[in-house]
């Protein structure tokens, strides 16, 4: 049904539509992201998920980028019916007429992966039916491979590029795409999120009907509403009633989607990796429902008594879609992560750092105590702003900026949580204006600190300890008295440690070489200009002749190692 797509033809069509964008220029400048987005949309599905992978990765793309490939538009041509039957048959082995009650010709939404068509199922369930697009799979297997080999390449591309493992980030796009080309991955992650999320509150999740799904096909229950964006850009209406309304629907949305998404991460430690207004809907409901609130169980004796306490819901849910990207942390990750939310609780720069510390790998020395006194400064203004006033790309980048001058990187699925959040901010900065970082840190780390934190084994654990504290305070004239004396006899000696001097003495190591080879240049030239003129043997001419210019190769070797450490310092 397709045609096979070879890797030189491919290539071609990438250079000639990456010059006619003026891609390489543009992106290594980190200028004129709609052109970058441009080039993604018309490179096809691989490029498209690039973009989207871009998004979580501060450390690669500016604030703009970022921006900008977050309100990427995945929107492709749809294939005709002949072929969504074709690619049906081929999966399945029946005719979309023999798995179907209703199948609608004409799909709703058109992917880079896949288009989605309403059908319903042969006892009138009604469902969403999503279709690989022909040829996917070998297109994208092709581009990684060139990816590939493009990766070797990066090496002689100047900048600093040390901190960024390219080889990771391969990993994680092909990982990406070749799970998004097979939608049984799709379809299993739906089903874990659906189970773990699906009646939380006012919170729905379309079912997943595994028995009807294949490597290409993916069959959801289809769920009822409209973008959440309907209610994000709804006008306030003139009756103060309504209005009113209007703003405590918003407030308790915001508050509902910032707690489930904490829920997400530090419950499940599966977290939902793309919740950009598109994938999450809002209806409202006319049948009133209430939802267990509190479970109480109380023995006595041989009798055991169980109540609960139900919640009224309010008339409207929101529904979660689409989980081709989703987030897994692992236990020590998400502590790490809940760390750095208790820390900032208590507004203490230097715990917030040393959080920070623990969810990052090292690419080379750090300096912890200058990146706790760089990280307090920067971290200060954000402890009590707004989440409506805080540019979350911007923050990210600076983050991921600070952490690379001090040979640290965040690992991705930390970048991948931050975008996740930062997506999600968008949303509820404009649903509540006035909910704070802090008013959505501070509930969660009083609950954590309350189930990780046992005071009779705190005091067994520390009790050592103070009493060691308690013994070595009791010696403490005895050792000032001592120190005195010592002082006062001469014998004591104080070391003085200049922060900076490691780069300093680099920096003299480095005049002190460059000394050396000037001297032996001069040198060089001396005695080669001595046995020119002063030779009458030939060879000995030649050898000065030689001299000479050795001496000016390694002076215009010099000459450009110069050059170009300052073109990268400025670039």
């Amino acid at each position: 049904m397709a045609t096979q797509i070879s890797q030189a033809e491919r290539l071609r069509e990438i250079m000639g539509i990456l010059r006619r964008h003026s891609f390489i220029s543009n992106f290594y400048h980190q200028t004129n992201p709609d052109e970058v987005l441009a080039t993604f949309q018309e490179l096809g599905p691989t490029f498209i998920k690039l973009g989207q992978m871009l998004s979580t990765r501060p450390d690669l793309v500016s604030p703009d980028y970022i921006r900008a490939l977050r309100t990427h538009q995945d929107k492709v041509p749809a294939d005709d019916y002949e072929t969504v039957a074709q690619i049906f048959l081929n999966e399945t082995g029946q005719t979309i007429d023999q798995a179907f009650k209703t199948f609608e010709h004409h799909p709703f939404a058109s992917a880079s992966v896949g288009q989605c068509h309403y059908a319903s199922l042969e006892d009138g369930t009604k469902v969403v039916v999503k279709i690989q697009h022909p040829a996917v799979s070998q297109l994208i297997k092709v581009d990684l491979a060139l990816f590939k080999k493009a990766i070797r390449l990066l090496k002689y591309v100047p900048g600093d590029l040390s901190v960024v493992d390219f080889d990771a980030v391969m990993d994680q796009l092909a990982a990406s795409l070749l799970s998004e080309v097979n939608t049984l991955h799709e379809a299993e992650n739906g089903e874990k999120f659906y189970r773990l999320n699906n009646g939380e509150g006012i919170i729905e999740v379309p079912r997943v009907y595994l028995k009807e799904c294949h490597p290409k096909i993916l069959v959801n229950e289809a769920m009822p509403g409209k973008s959440i964006k309907t209610l994000m850009s709804k006008p306030l209406p003139d009756d103060p009633v309504a209005a009113e309304q209007l703003t405590a629907t918003r407030k308790n949305v915001a508050q509902v989607l910032v707690k489930n998404f904490i829920k997400q991460v530090f419950e499940d430690h599966f977290f939902h990796a793309d919740p950009h207004p598109g994938n999450i809907l809002f209806h409202t409901v006319t049948k009133q429902q209430s939802n267990p609130s509190h479970e109480y169980e109380k023995s006595f004796g041989n009798t055991t008594i169980q109540f609960s306490t139900n919640q009224v819901l309010p008339p409207y849910r929101l529904v979660y879609l689409d989980f081709g990207m989703m987030g897994t942390l692992s236990n020590t990750m998400a502590d790490g992560i809940a760390e750095i939310i208790v820390a900032l609780t208590t507004k203490d720069n230097y715990r917030i750092s040393k959080a920070v510390l623990n969810v990052c790998n090292r690419t080379g020395e750090v300096d912890e105590s200058k990146f706790i006194r760089e990280f307090g400064v920067f971290i200060h203004p954000y402890l009590n702003a707004q989440l409506a006033t805080i540019d979350i790309p911007k923050f990210l980048y600076s983050i991921t900026q600070l952490c690379r001058d001090n040979h640290l990187q965040l690992r991705p699925e930390v970048t991948l949580l931050f975008k996740a959040f930062g997506t999600l901010e968008g949303t509820i900065a404009k649903l509540d204006p006035d909910l704070s970082m802090m008013q959505v840190a501070q509930p969660f780390a009083w609950n954590y600190f309350k189930e990780h934190f046992n005071v009779k084994e705190a005091l067994i654990d520390h009790a050592g300890t103070m009493y060691h504290g308690f013994e070595a305070a009791s010696q403490l004239p005895q050792k000032m008295t001592r120190t005195l004396d010592q002082i006062a006899s001469g014998e004591a000696r104080v070391n003085l440690h200049y922060l900076g001097q490691k780069k300093v003495f680099d920096r003299l190591d480095q005049l002190m070489n460059r000394l050396l080879i000037v001297i032996m240049l001069a040198s060089l030239v001396l005695s080669s200009s001595i046995l020119v003129v002063g030779s009458r043997d030939r060879f000995i001419y030649k050898l000065g002749v030689g001299g000479w210019l050795l001496a000016v190769v390694v002076a215009v070797i010099l000459v450009i190692s110069a050059l170009h450490k300052r073109w990268k310092n400025r670039h």
